[in-house]
């Protein structure tokens, strides 16, 4: 069975009976958009790359810059729930998101790395708002039972949109001639300001395209009507100390051990995703030019979407800790195999884990929020500012790429999916005997 998620404000109120089909799929939209921007990062780290001639550390900059924004943002958007509301949040992350697609111009004019690095924080901003607003809004748009189930389909959505990235970002993106490093060498600081310039150029299309669908969404949803939410009412949303009621986050070690997954698992996502286009570029890996391996990175993000899809239906009949154990467990199966071998068989090994990533983030969150009750979305934000793990374990690999190889370094992910099993075995089963001792 699936972990229920509790609705309660210190009442006797349990949630809707049914899930309400329309403000599902609008969330699972939202879902979609922001999965789609945050993988074109890995496209965006190989050609930045190249273009401002980086090595591993600094190309994984995006990443920290991106999701640092998740930690400094999350309270914030805490606090901008109680504002104006979940629905209102989701407009102005919208609009947020936007503003940084669009800063995006003026980076590639400049050819700045710094500019491109402000961007994308602006960016990831908007989707911190997104993320604190959508995720605990989709888990309580139904019956409680079925909140796992619920928010794995929409992060399928949000899969969807992690597929699809790569191959718009591939045959747009990385579609320009790069000439070779020794050949830059021989560049005045005229010319090489002038090619980097030419080669920035390419992200201008698909990024302002994407900065108007963002304006569209956030029109139409502020238009649509949608249900009101009201387990957060009497809470103050972005506060992480003691609530009026003497209880607090930091009394609820589930939901603390829980913020240590979302971290660790994000972090060894982002850290796997983030390496694929170079690791696939190794003579001993894939030898692939970084267009062709653009490819695979979808295939590793198709991976995530179908298991999302498939952990959908099996959170609804098996145990949510027994789920995220074992995936965890076979993730980091993968890892240690793709670390020691070559060819097709390290290739295809690392992609599978995106199969077993897949219901990690939901169950984790879903679990976390088990039992919160007025804390709810103190809870998400927490939760949410922990996906700085995508800032910090990524920089780390890249250090440890420079110093070891990209091969090697990936043992910093296979690491975070020992917690996540034993997160998942241990922590997820005490949060079920929680949910069973409350029905009885």
């Amino acid at each position: 069975m699936a972990i229920g998620v509790s609705t309660t404000t210190g009442t006797t109120h349990t949630g809707p009976q049914k899930t309400d089909i329309r403000a599902m799929s609008i969330a699972t939209m939202l879902f979609f958009m922001w999965g789609f921007l945050t993988c074109l990062n890995d496209i965006l780290i190989p050609h930045l790359k190249s273009i401002f001639e980086l090595n591993y550390a600094q190309a994984m900059l995006v990443q920290f810059c991106f999701f640092s924004s998740y930690f400094i943002f999350a309270v914030p958007s805490g606090k901008l729930v109680e504002w104006r509301g979940y629905k209102g949040t989701m407009v102005i992350g919208l609009l947020v998101m936007a503003v940084g697609a669009f800063l995006f111009l003026p980076a590639s004019a400049a050819a700045s790395f710094g500019l491109f690095l402000s961007a994308l924080i602006i960016l990831a901003a908007g989707i911190t708002s997104l993320q604190v607003a959508a995720n605990p809004y989709v888990a309580h748009l139904g019956p409680p039972e079925t909140g796992a189930a619920r928010l794995n389909l929409s992060q399928a959505f949000n899969s969807l949109g992690t597929a699809v990235a790569p191959i718009f970002g591939g045959a747009l993106i990385l579609s320009t001639t790069q000439v070779t490093p020794d050949k830059l060498k021989s560049f005045s600081a005229a010319a090489l300001q002038a090619y980097r310039a030419e080669q920035a150029s390419s992200v201008r299309l698909p990024y302002v395209g994407i900065g108007l669908t963002l304006v569209l969404l956030a029109i139409a949803l502020a238009m649509v009507k949608l249900p009101p939410m009201d387990f957060t009412r009497d809470i103050r949303p972005g506060e992480l100390d003691a609530s009026a009621s003497g209880d607090s986050i930091w009394k609820h070690p589930i939901l603390l051990a829980a913020a240590v997954g979302i971290f660790v698992y994000v972090g060894a996502e982002v850290s796997i995703g983030s390496f694929l286009v170079n690791y696939f570029g190794l003579p001993d890996i894939g030898a692939l030019p970084e267009q062709a391996a653009a490819k695979y990175v979808s295939v590793y993000w198709t991976g995530a979407m179908i298991g999302r899809f498939i952990g959908s239906g099996l959170l609804t009949k098996l145990r949510t800790s027994l789920v995220l154990g074992s995936a965890a467990v076979a993730a980091f199966l993968l890892v240690v195999i793709s670390i020691l071998t070559h060819g097709h068989t390290a290739m295809w090994s690392i992609l599978a884990v995106g199969l077993f990533n897949s219901v990690m983030f939901p169950s984790i969150f879903t679990v976390g929020l088990t039992g919160l009750g007025q804390l709810t979305s103190k809870g998400s934000s927490l939760m949410v500012a922990a996906i700085v793990g995508g800032a910090l374990i990524p920089l780390a690999e890249g250090h440890l790429a420079d110093a070891i190889g990209v091969q090697h370094a990936f043992v910093i992910p296979a690491v975070c999916y020992i917690y996540i099993a034993l997160f998942g075995y241990i922590g997820g089963r005490k949060a079920e005997r929680e949910v069973e001792a409350g029905a009885a």
